[in-house]
């Protein structure tokens, strides 16, 4: 009996576990992080390839953090540049901005010119954190189909992120949330401002 029980907490410990490191299949099906929960840490890459822990750069203020499928994907481009153009309005409120996607490192530097970008833009290669933050998916076989065609560096990344904003303060928590799985909505850069004074 003793035994049976045993092997049963094994299994269901085991279960858990698997699922805990598997992502749904469809992006409709994450389990993000809630307003109120703290960020895990985070080990990233910049455009040079050195490893930025997440911490040390959400510590300096608080943060507009946005998570981006790729330098592939013309929607997320799109909204890197709109950042961009509301930058200094964001900085002037006492924010900063940091992107981050699964693109292999040596993508970063395009993405930073493509978008003229200023901002800290950070690669998660493996995709860990955005599991940890709950917004991973799996990469659909026509997504790495398109990715292949458009001269990207390293591998396609296993997982996606459904695109995503947070703002979180200095401590890691996240006090607002724009998270939606058609990739090609994103909150506008008016909303996002105004969300901002609000929280300010």
């Amino acid at each position: 009996m003793y035994k049976t029980i045993l092997a049963l907490v094994f299994i269901a410990f085991f279960t858990i576990s698997a699922n805990a490191q598997t992502a749904p299949l469809q992006a409709e099906d994450i389990s993000p992080l809630l307003i109120g929960e703290i960020l895990p840490p985070a080990q990233l890459l910049n455009a040079d390839g050195k490893t930025i822990a997440l911490n040390s750069i959400l510590t300096a203020k608080p943060t507009v953090l946005v998570f981006y499928r790729g330098g592939w994907c013309p929607y997320c481009n799109a909204q890197l540049s709109g950042l961009v153009d509301i930058e200094q309005q964001i900085l002037d409120l006492g924010y900063q901005i940091v992107a981050v996607s699964p693109d292999d490192y040596r993508n970063l530097k395009n993405t930073e010119e493509k978008d003229k970008i200023k901002y800290q833009v950070l690669s998660d290669k493996n995709g860990a954190f955005i599991k940890e933050v709950g917004i991973a998916f799996q990469t659909p076989s026509a997504i790495k189909g398109y990715v292949a065609t458009q001269g990207q560096k390293g591998e396609t990344a296993t997982v996606l992120p459904v695109p995503t904003v947070l703002i979180v303060t200095t401590k890691g928590e996240i006090v607002f949330e724009y998270i939606n799985p058609n990739y090609k909505q994103r909150i506008s850069g008016d909303m996002l401002l105004a969300v901002l004074k609000t929280i300010k």
